[in-house]
Order: structure tokens, then sequence, then C-alpha cells
């Protein structure tokens, strides 16, 4: 028997709503610049407090938000309002917000950042507001850019005294352009006389492969593996980085891959690497199904009965099913394409199939690493 075959004997019902993607075999070449990064040429992440005034009463309760009402009065008093009571503060149309945005490398000063905004309170949308001025700072505390200006929410929220529809997420927000840069960040790509090109997914032989077409194209020696994930490049004589770099980045090479199996239980998503095997191994795959069926039937007195009142009286049907089971040997060295098209061939539900690998995987007959997400 195939294992085409044996896999089809042993997995038997149909598939409903699972999703199977799979991996395209790791024999296309790539760019490095598509599987690493170079360094220094990085976001760096940036993060504010702040307010959005303006909105139509969908705002802050200062009652329950008191760091709204701080806030308010704070800048209040900044600009000249002084000796306020913040307990006075009633209003509903401000709310306070986390600004957060990414540096592009070589962000210049004066350039403009996009910026994303998220309700900190009790506000139930952002729809309608403006952010007031707030500076973002990076990971040493410096402020880097300030953002301001009205916001763009895509969600929304209708409601009434009896129900409401809503639409994406109303308290989260978008400001395109909404900050500018105040702050460089220093680095010198000029002054290198090295540099390193970061693996986004860390591997001995992808990495040797980067620095064999590296040293084809600069010259042997030019370029070394520190660790799975690093390798070091050499700028050859007087030359200047950037062009190393634009010389590099281009290059076509073979990345490889480690077999892998990728479950994701809540979507009943399953991603199967391309070099995952299975070894020689009996399965024996049974079922159980239970059915409950739930009548109410109505049982009325006969006409002109005294004191006789109609009743509910409901009935419950269980019908329990179970499957014959047998033992099946998988023929071993089975390859992605002979388990997709066992699959493909008969349908399969994604819990059979998460179970299925799991206990071939405890058994050790899966080569592969499991993860479950």
């Amino acid at each position: 028997m195939s294992a085409r075959r044996s896999l089809a004997g042993i997995l038997g019902a149909a598939m409903l709503g699972a999703a199977c993607f799979l991996a395209p075999p790791a024999a296309a070449d790539v760019r490095i610049k598509d599987i690493a990064s170079f360094e220094g040429v990085r976001e760096n992440h940036l993060i504010g407090y702040g307010l959005v005034v303006g909105l139509l009463g969908s705002g802050d309760k200062m009652s329950n938000s008191p760091f709204t009402r701080e806030a308010v009065k704070g800048m209040l008093e900044r600009l000249g309002v002084a000796n306020l009571d913040g307990d006075l503060l009633k209003t509903k149309n401000t709310a306070a917000v986390m600004v957060t945005a990414k540096l592009p490398p070589f962000a210049r000063r004066g350039a403009p950042i996009d910026v994303n905004v998220a309700s900190l309170g009790d506000a139930t949308s952002l729809r309608g507001g403006t952010l007031l001025v707030t500076p973002l700072s990076g990971a040493d505390g410096e402020v880097y850019a300030v953002a301001q200006g009205p916001v763009a929410v895509s969600g929304f929220l209708a409601q009434g005294n009896a129900g409401s529809v809503q639409e994406g997420v109303p308290t989260i927000a978008r400001i395109d352009n909404g900050a500018i840069v105040e702050r460089e960040v220093a680095f010198q790509m000029r002054e290198l006389d090295s540099f390193r090109i970061a693996l986004r997914i860390p591997d001995f032989t992808t990495a040797t492969r980067i620095e064999d077409a590296v040293n084809g194209t600069l010259g042997g020696g030019s370029a070394r593996v520190l660790d799975p994930g690093t390798v070091e490049v050499q700028v050859p004589g007087k030359g200047d980085v950037a062009e190393t770099i634009a010389a590099i980045e281009s290059l076509m090479i073979q990345p490889d891959s480690t077999a892998r199996v990728v479950v994701d239980e809540k979507s009943g998503t399953i991603v199967i690497g391309a070099n995952v095997r299975i070894g020689q191994v009996a399965i024996s795959q049974g079922g159980l199904t239970v059915r409950v069926r739930e009548r109410f039937n109505v049982s009325q007195p006969n006409p002109i009965s005294i004191g006789g009142t109609t009743v509910v009286v409901p009935e419950t049907d269980i019908d329990v099913e179970e499957r014959e089971s047998k033992f099946t040997i998988l023929e071993g060295d089975v390859s992605l394409q002979d388990l997709v098209d066992g699959l493909n061939a008969i349908g399969v539900g994604a819990r059979q199939t998460i179970s299925i690998l799991q206990a071939i995987k405890a058994s050790g007959a899966l080569h592969a690493d499991l993860e479950i997400i």
C-alpha cells in the first residue's frame, strides 16, 4: 500500500472550515536584502502621552479617569488658566491617549512621520478629535519628534437605548505625517570600515551562503560568518560603505529553513514546511459522535376541564455513534507531497489533523519542530 493510500485509510472525517497553507519549497533564490538587515539601518520606536480634544461627548469620564483630569488641568495651567479646581472638570470631550510612532533610519530633522493614537481611558470613540502637541520619546528618554493634528478613525460606534452597532475599533486612530522629527539619531556610516548583516531567521546554512556570495563579489576574505544570525563584511580598500551595501543587498542566494509544522488551534490553521518528513509509524484513528436533540411538547388540559393548566414537556434524544478504528502502518520517509495529497484526497478536520500530528510528534516519527500557537 502506498503512503498516500495508507494515509487515506487513517483519516476519515470531512473537512469543516479547516485551512491548510503550504510553505513553498526552499529552492527559490531571494535577495539578501529580503532576508536580512544591515547594521544601523533600523527603525526606532517612539512613544508619548497626549490629549485628544474636540470629541462629541465620547471622551473620558473625568470621575473614572483621574489621569485625564490632571492632564487637562496641567495643560490649562501652562496656557495661563490658573487657580483651576480639577474636581470641577466635567468635560466629556477630551480623551487621554498613548501616541506611538516609528522613527525611520536616517530620518532628518523636519521630516514628517506617521503616528498611531490609542485611547488610554474609557472614551468610546476618537472620531472627530484633534491631538494636541505631544512629545515623542525614545528608549533613552530623549524627545525625537513632536506630534499634533486631527486624528483619522476607521471604526465607528452607533448606539441607542436598546441596541448598538460597532464597526472596527473607534478608540484607535492614525495621523498621516502627524509628527515632525526634532532630533536625529547619530550614526556616521561613512566612518565604518566594516558592517554586519543580521539575518531575520538565524541559520548556519543561509549565513554560509551569504558569506560565499559576498566573497564572490567583493573578493575572498571580505565576509565571514560570526554566528548563525550575523555575517561581518569588510569594506574593501577605501571604498564607500553605501556603495558596498548596494552591491551586496541585491545578491541572490538560496535560503535554508528548519523543518517545522505550525498549528494555530484557535483558527484551525496548519502550516507545514517543505522539509517535513514522517518516519514509519502505526496509527489508529477512531471517532465518537454524540448527537443531542431537544424538543419541547405542549400538554394542554381537555376542554372545559376544571383546574387544568397548560405545561411544556421537554424531551431529549441522545444518539451515540462510534466508528470502528484499526491500526494502519504509515510507510517511512513520507514527504510533504504525500501528506498533502492524502489530505486533499479525502478531506480531514483541523482538530483531527492537529491531534494526529501531536501524536506522531510524541512518538518521535515526526522529523520536524511542532509549534502550537
